[in-house]
């Protein structure tokens, strides 16, 4: 059966800008959700400092709960090469931070879609990146996800492998044995593509999962991909919102899942945008439907 971690969506801002919340605050609030497991997040203020990794891991385990998941956002798609190896050693951070927090999976992205980078030239920057990191990464026991991701908060580009076959094209071209895929539904549906589409092509390499669901304030799909380059963070279009009322259909999702081998894994809840009570509630729903797609 799968596991839930939980994600502090809500609570970005407090723990990774302006410190008005501490990450025993969170670990606290957490511990009342029913999950087995909270994801990470590389750039909390308190995890720049190494000291702090081992006190934090031991508060979560004294909760009950673990640490399985990081999420962190390397830019691997940049033409400079110097700009690459940057970002790799980045990478090797936040795997050792994943490592040392007893976490199993890191993730990584394929980076900006910058308008001078053709196709072929961004699939092979980013594959070689995440095989390079792929190799240190089986030092420390960590596995390598890829998510199909929409845009990261700060970056100006959307994901160079927001796309479906731009997407499968990558995952396909990193050799590497220690690498699966992090899916999400809502950012396919983002992308003006069906989830359930690339849930099938991708089905045996998913090892984890991001569960949310989303909704447009305004305008169509088309509209949101018309004016998505160019400014930092999400579009203004955009809202997440609880998971089971939006647009993603879970029932098929958890279906394929299933039949592709998807157990003992961890599915992570990225919602709450408004408010604890709503990731409560989302963490529920998710609960019901494991127990009714994986009855034990």
């Amino acid at each position: 059966m799968p596991k839930l971690a939980a994600f502090p969506k809500l609570y970005m801002q407090a723990l990774c800008k302006d410190g008005t919340m501490s990450l025993s605050e969170w670990i606290e609030m957490a511990s009342q959700l029913p999950v087995q497991g909270l994801e990470w997040y590389a750039g909390f203020l308190e995890m720049q400092d190494r000291s702090q990794w081992g006190p934090i891991r031991k508060k979560v385990e004294e909760k009950g709960l673990s640490i399985p998941m990081m999420c962190c956002s390397p830019d691997f798609t940049h033409p400079d090469p110097d700009f690459r190896a940057e970002q790799i050693e980045k990478e090797k951070f936040w795997i050792d931070m994943t490592h040392e927090l007893g976490g199993q999976f890191c993730r990584v992205l394929s980076g900006q879609r910058r308008p001078e980078v053709a196709r072929e030239d961004g699939v092979r920057f980013a594959a070689e990146c995440i095989d390079t990191c792929a190799q240190y990464a089986a030092g420390k026991n960590v596995t390598l996800i890829i998510e199909n991701h929409y845009k990261d908060d700060f970056w100006n580009y959307p994901e160079f492998a927001q796309m479906m076959d731009v997407f499968c094209d990558l995952v396909d071209a990193v050799t590497a044995k220690n690498f699966g895929v992090n899916y999400d539904p809502s950012n396919t549906i983002l992308a003006g593509e069906d989830p359930l589409e690339l849930l099938r092509r991708v089905a045996p390499k998913v090892i984890t999962m991001h569960a949310s669901d989303r909704y447009l304030l305004e305008g169509t799909i088309e509209d949101l991909r018309a004016d998505e380059t160019g400014a930092e963070g999400y579009a203004k279009r955009l809202s997440h919102g609880e998971i089971g009322k939006g647009l993603n259909d879970y029932d098929a999702i958890f279906s394929i899942l299933k039949s592709a081998g998807f157990t003992d894994n961890w599915i992570s809840i990225e919602d709450g945008v408004d408010g604890f009570d709503q990731l409560m509630r989302s963490a529920e729903f998710l609960q019901r439907k494991i127990a009714e797609h994986w009855p034990s």
